[in-house]
């Protein structure tokens, strides 16, 4: 099966566009033509990547965060309260914004509203800034006259969001400011303090034993070739980075991070609270179900989460039931994902289950990264005590075979 973004129109002229997974082009229009679309254009997604790759790395320095969304969603919802129109609200907001781009796309939001154009309608033209999930909330409060209340409801999914990537970060910034210490304190001793060093083993003319050897001429590598190596390492990152930017890339990172022991759980947890969250959010606010599935699909971080969603998503469209098609896959989803969905579409409260389960993944993620922090700080302890000690012995211990010789 491939991923193809797509473009049709239905037969009375109405466009759509999208992701959908099919075996080939023509299956895409097979299915497109059973919904009553007629298939316009359609790429791979492996395309559309290679296409972007090039310009990735630059774009995502301009990326607008989260909590300038979320700030903007909120403020939007209060001022629309209050009375204030819509054009003029968003004139204002652009006004507070920090970063030019958005500022920017503000500001072209608010005069095509003003020259009669929707909110949602707008919101298309910068899918960089705005996801499809917010659009598709911001139509339905629009089609159903309750836009303050879904950005009311937008602004909580944001806050859970970013409440979630804030746990995860503070969880991962303690471990990787301490290991970027201590990389860059042994950078400095191999430049500056082994070389002194050897100098002195050199005047003593001294037999010097492997692991000194090798720690003298990893100091004389690094104070010879420093610029080089500093040249190696950024082209090594870009070579990472733009790895990862692709199908292939993506899918061995991704199952990785699923197979490594301590992070697996988290990654799994994170991803079926998106999921749940995202899709209880859309259907409580009147997103059909089918569409729903795709719009999470499109959200999710993870591949693997993004393939069974979709392929959930086409058992749904056959007359299946969710619970059932994600049964297949409780190797990435918990077992309580499956066994709530049951209860839900038993009881017809699925969104209600939705919005419980989607708590109870964040009660679990935030006991989760307390305890990944308490797990990692001894290993680093020990980390660290290695690699001084090592050091220490390397450079002390032909002091003490001289001492010994006299």
């Amino acid at each position: 099966m491939a991923t193809y973004f797509y473009k049709a129109k239905s037969f009375s002229g109405k466009a759509k566009s999208g992701v959908m997974e099919a075996k080939d082009e023509h299956e895409l229009a097979k299915i497109l033509h059973e919904q009553g679309y007629v298939l316009i254009s359609a790429i791979l997604e492996e395309k559309t990547q290679k296409r972007r790759l090039a310009f990735n790395f630059l774009r995502d320095f301009g990326k607008v965060s989260l909590k300038d969304k979320l700030m903007l969603t909120r403020n939007l919802q209060v001022m629309i309260a209050s009375g204030i129109a819509l054009p003029r609200a968003l004139r204002t907001l652009a006004l507070q914004a920090k970063s030019k781009k958005f500022r920017k796309a503000l500001e072209e939001i608010a005069g095509e509203i003003s020259k009669g154009r929707s909110f949602s309608d707008s919101l298309k033209k910068y899918p960089g800034i705005f996801s499809e999930f917010f659009y598709h909330m911001v139509k339905v409060g629009e089609e159903s006259g309750t836009l303050e209340e879904v950005l009311k409801n937008l602004a909580f999914q944001m806050e859970r969001e970013h409440e979630l990537k804030s746990k995860v970060k503070s969880a991962l910034i303690y471990p990787a400011v301490i290991i970027s210490v201590m990389i860059g304190i042994a950078i400095l001793m191999l430049i500056m303090v082994v070389p002194k060093l050897a100098e002195v083993f050199e005047d003593l003319n001294i037999e010097l034993p492997f692991t000194t050897k090798m720690v003298i001429n990893l100091g004389n590598f690094l104070s010879e070739h420093f610029i080089f190596l500093l040249l190696a390492l950024f082209f090594f990152y870009l070579l990472w980075h733009f790895s990862f930017k692709t199908q292939e890339g993506k899918k061995i990172k991704d199952k990785l991070l699923l197979k490594i022991p301590i992070i697996a759980p988290l990654v799994k947890k994170i991803n079926s609270a998106y999921t749940v969250r995202t899709l209880g959010v859309l259907t409580a606010s009147g997103v059909s179900f089918i569409r729903s599935l795709e719009i999470v699909a499109g959200l999710l971080p993870n591949i693997y989460f993004k393939e069974a969603i979709l392929k959930a998503r086409e058992k749904i469209k056959a007359g299946g039931q969710l619970s059932e098609a994600l049964a297949k896959y409780q190797d990435i989803f918990p077992a309580t994902v499956v066994e709530m969905l049951k209860v839900g579409e038993e009881t017809g409260e699925t969104s209600k289950i939705l919005e419980e389960l989607a708590d109870f993944f964040e009660e679990e993620i935030t006991t989760l990264t307390k305890n990944l922090v308490s797990v990692i700080e001894p290993l680093l302890m020990v980390l660290i005590g290695a690699t001084v000690g090592f050091f220490a012995i390397s450079m002390i211990q032909p002091i003490y075979s001289m001492i010994g010789a006299f």
